[in-house]
C-alpha cells in the first residue's frame, strides 16, 4: 500500500512538537558552537550533528513522506527565534538535512524503516556538511591526523546523533505517540 500523501493534522501537530523540542535543542548547540568551534575545533561536528535529530525522530516515529522537511522547518523556525542572526543558517541546515533525509526514504519509497537505512542517511549528511565546512574552516591547516579526526568526527557526529532519534522516536512509538497520529 502506497503511504497517502495526505498529511493529517496530527501528524502536522506531532511534527511541530517534534520540532519545538529539537529547535530548542539545535538553539542551545548554536550557542556552544562558537566556544567548541574555537576552543575545540575537532569537535565541531559532534556538535553540529545535532541537526539530524528533527527529522530522525520524525521518520521513526511517523514513517511517512514529508515529515523529516515539515519537523526540520518547524525546528529551524524555532532556533531562529531563539538566535535570529543565525536564522539563514538554521534554515539552510533544515532544508538541506531535511532534504537530505526524505531524499534517502524517497529512494526506499518509505517503506524501509529499519536503523541501518537512517545510519546511510546520516553518513551522507555528515560527509555533505563535513564537506562543505572543509573549505569554510579551512580545515587544510590541520596536520593530516588532524584533518581526519576532523572529517570522522563529523560523519561520527550525525551517526550518534540519529542513534539518540531513534531511541526517542522508537520510545515515543512504544507509548503509542505514533497510533493517534497515523490515522488518516
Amino acid at each position: 500500500m502506497a503511504p497517502s500523501s495526505r498529511i493529517s493534522t496530527s501528524v502536522l501537530l506531532t511534527c511541530a512538537a517534534i520540532g519545538v523540542a529539537t529547535g530548542a535543542l539545535q538553539a542551545g548547540a548554536g550557542a556552544i558552537s562558537g566556544p567548541v568551534s574555537a576552543a575545540v575545533p575537532l569537535l565541531y561536528g559532534l556538535v553540529l550533528g545535532v541537526h539530524v535529530l528533527p527529522g530522525v525522530v520524525a521518520q521513526e516515529l511517523l514513517r511517512r513522506p514529508w515529515v523529516a522537511l515539515i519537523t526540520h522547518f518547524v525546528a529551524a523556525l524555532v532556533a531562529s527565534a531563539v538566535v535570529p542572526l543565525w536564522a539563514g543558517r538554521y534554515i539552510g541546515t533544515a532544508l538541506l538535512i531535511g532534504g537530505l533525509q526524505e531524499g534517502v526514504a524517497a529512494l526506499t519509497r518509505y517503506k524501509r524503516w529499519e536503523a541501518w537505512r537512517f545510519f546511510i542517511s546520516a553518513i551522507i549528511v555528515g560527509v555533505v556538511i563535513g564537506g562543505a565546512i572543509w573549505f569554510a574552516a579551512d580545515v587544510s591547516r590541520f596536520p593530516v591526523w588532524g584533518q581526519i579526526v576532523y572529517l570522522s568526527l563529523f560523519v561520527l557526529g550525525p551517526v550518534i546523533w540519529t542513534a539518540v532519534g531513534l531511541a526517542i522516536g522508537s520510545a515515543l512509538r512504544r507509548a503509542g505517540v505514533a497510533r493517534t497520529s497515523r490515522r488518516d
